[in-house]
Parts: C-alpha cells; sequence; structure tokens
C-alpha cells in the first residue's frame, strides 16, 4: 500500500482522528491554484515505463551563512520501483551533518490515550460511508456511475465494499489501485535517509506541526452525518485518472534522472487540488482551524531549518519537491534573511523571483571545498 502523509492528511484528521490509518494515498504535496488542469489523456504518451537500472537522482540545495550549511534534497513519494538510487551526494552530506530534519508534517493530537482510542474506534466504523446508508449509484449522475463501473472493474475488480463510500473516498481507492499498477513505489527515499542517519549515530529530528482534538467523538459523528462537496472531485478522478498516473511516472522519471528542469515544467494533478478543496471546505475542516495548516507546516519548518543552521555546521533535511520548485518556496523565507541560496546541478533555471547562486550538488561541493568539513 502506498503511503502518503501529506495531502492524505487532512482526511485523516476529519476521520480518524485517533491515530488509525487505513486511508492511503499516492500523492505529492497541493501545488499552487494556478496549476493549469491537463485535459484527459494530454499527459498518456509522457512516460510509457519508468526508468530502471542505476540512476542519480537529483542535486541538493545549499542553504548557507557564513561556514554554516544545510543541504536539502526534494522529495517526491512515488519514484520508479525497478531504479537503484546512487544516493552519494546524500549520503555525503548526512556523512559530514551534526543533525538530519525529518520531512515537515503535521500530526494529530487526539489526547485519547490507550483506552480513549480503544473507546472511539466503535464510533469510525463507516465514516467513508455515505449518509442514510446511500450508495454511489444514488449520489453521483449516471454517466459519471457508468464511467465509474468502468474504471472500477479495470482497477478495482468487483469490490463491492467501495459503492457504499462517499464519492471523494471512492476516487482514493480508485487512484491508489491505479498507481499500484504502475511501477511505482513509495518505499525508497525514508530508509536510505534512515540508515545513512543511523549509520553516524544521528536519528531525523521530527518536524511536526501539530493539530490539537478536544472532541473526537463528537466531531466522527458530525462528519458521518454532514454532507461533503466532493462530487467535482468525484468526476476530475475519473475524467484524468490514466493522465494523472502517466504524469506521475514521467515525474518519477524527471526525479530518478535528476532532470529538475523538466521535473519543474511537469505540472501536479488538478484533480488532487479539487479533491483538497473539498476538504478545506468542509465546517469540520474549518471549525479544526485546517484552512492554515500549509501556512503553520511552512513556519514550523523555516523555525526548525534556522535554528539548526545557528547551532550546526552542517544540517541535512528533506522538503517535498514542490516546496522547491512551486511558487511556495520554502527557502524563499530563509533568503530574505540572508541566506544564501544556491540551486542543484541539474537546475538551470533562475528561482521564480529571485536571483541564486550557480548550482552544486553536495558532491561537487566537496571537491571544491564549498562543503565544510
Amino acid at each position: 500500500m502506498f503511503i502518503h502523509r501529506r495531502i492524505a492528511h487532512r482526511l485523516i484528521v476529519l476521520l480518524l482522528l485517533a491515530g488509525t490509518a487505513p486511508l492511503a494515498a499516492a500523492f505529492d504535496a497541493p501545488a499552487p491554484a494556478s496549476s493549469a488542469l491537463l485535459p484527459p489523456g494530454q499527459v498518456t504518451e509522457l512516460q510509457g515505463v519508468s526508468v530502471s537500472g542505476v540512476q542519480p537522482g537529483p542535486g541538493l540545495w545549499k542553504v548557507s551563512k557564513g561556514d554554516h550549511v544545510l543541504w536539502v534534497l526534494g522529495t517526491l513519494e512515488l519514484l520508479p520501483k525497478g531504479m537503484v538510487w546512487q544516493a552519494r551526494d546524500v549520503q555525503a552530506a548526512i556523512a559530514d551533518s551534526q543533525q538530519v530534519l525529518d520531512k515537515p508534517q503535521f500530526k494529530v493530537d487526539a489526547k485519547l490515550g490507550f483506552f480513549g482510542t480503544l473507546g472511539i474506534l466503535p464510533s469510525l466504523i463507516g465514516v467513508r460511508n455515505n449518509p442514510d446508508g446511500k450508495h454511489l449509484v444514488d449520489v453521483v449522475p449516471p454517466d459519471q456511475y457508468a464511467h465509474w463501473l468502468v474504471l472500477k472493474k479495470k482497477y478495482l475488480g468487483w469490490d463491492n465494499g467501495v459503492e457504499k463510500q462517499r464519492p471523494i473516498f471512492a476516487a482514493f481507492a480508485l487512484f491508489l489501485a491505479a498507481i499500484k499498477q504502475a511501477d511505482l513505489t513509495d518505499d525508497m527515499i525514508d530508509p536510505l535517509i534512515k540508515k545513512a542517519a543511523a549509520q553516524h549515530d544521528l536519528k531525523p529530528t521530527p518536524i511536526n506541526y501539530t493539530v490539537v482534538v478536544d472532541q473526537p467523538k463528537a466531531i466522527v459523528k458530525d462528519f458521518k452525518k454532514g454532507p461533503l462537496e466532493d462530487g467535482d472531485c468525484f468526476a476530475k478522478t475519473l475524467d484524468h485518472l490514466d493522465s494523472d498516473v502517466a504524469l506521475m511516472r514521467a515525474r518519477a522519471n524527471a526525479w530518478a534522472t535528476g532532470d529538475l528542469d523538466a521535473l519543474r515544467r511537469l505540472p501536479l494533478s488538478n484533480q488532487l487540488q479539487v479533491c483538497l478543496a473539498a476538504v478545506n471546505q468542509s465546517a469540520i475542516s474549518h471549525e479544526l482551524g485546517l484552512t492554515d495548516i500549509e501556512a503553520n507546516i511552512e513556519s514550523t519548518w523555516a523555525a526548525a531549518a534556522i535554528k539548526a543552521l545557528g547551532n550546526n555546521r552542517v544540517t541535512f533535511a528533506q522538503l517535498p519537491m514542490e516546496r522547491l520548485l512551486g511558487k511556495h518556496d520554502y527557502l524563499a523565507p530563509l533568503q530574505a534573511q540572508g541566506y544564501t541560496v544556491t540551486l542543484p546541478e541539474g537546475l538551470t533555471d533562475a528561482a521564480p523571483e529571485s536571483a541564486v547562486a550557480p548550482a552544486l550538488t553536495a558532491k561537487a561541493a566537496s571537491t571544491t571545498g564549498a562543503r565544510p568539513r
């Protein structure tokens, strides 16, 4: 099962609250709202197969002030399953580091404890289902349901349990099933980083923004009964499923080969934005304050990065690639505070609305003396 810990978290917060997570999603962090929606089939010819064999992966971003350096790896969750990542730059940077920062994410604290968690589990039964016992055929237009049956047979087989679910969860289930057939894996980056860190007696420092939920049972109860404007999410998923999978494969190939210019040109799926918007606009999302979650995660990461830069000669961190290549660049605030940001090898375009230094990978930097020893 592919597990992505970013875009699915809002759904997990709304549904699970106690830390149980049957949902998983193969999505990267959301793109800017201006991302263009690609017509169905436009990218299906981009990459028919995933790359394989030994691949270099991308170079590293370098953030520095004086002789203190933060090396940043841009990550994708889904990468080619048949690839062997030659991660020498990452391993060298971690070997020099005094601290490794984990990926930024948010956590849910329902303050339930073990017995409280057991107590809430019964209320989670059926939490993904449509209210009033309705099925998909009852809540989506007939033409969409006919399209759904075709794709369901192709990717999910005869799983009738999904017919009870709300459109957004049926859409996620369909997408996950399609990803499983695309020769992509999410089990590559984290294990390598943790292994390299452990070899130098380092443990990744969590970078978490925590959402506290005071009355999880009441929230789950309200969610199960309340509406969710997820029809557009369902429709976009059906219309763009094959093209979205091809697009993710193309992005994975670009990451594997270190072609960051190509990766920057490949947009994220607008369908993901539509599904996330359905959650953002829900009453429960507003009640929990999840509408500002991205800004809170960014500020939490920036504070941790600045602290690490002050305390350590060398620090290693990872960020979703969309937080480095997109308009919502996590490094921009650091640059505004006087830190120098150096682009990695393989990224020739200047960062949007800013001038940055030429590229160096960690390996190249070490041979030129640019990386502190």
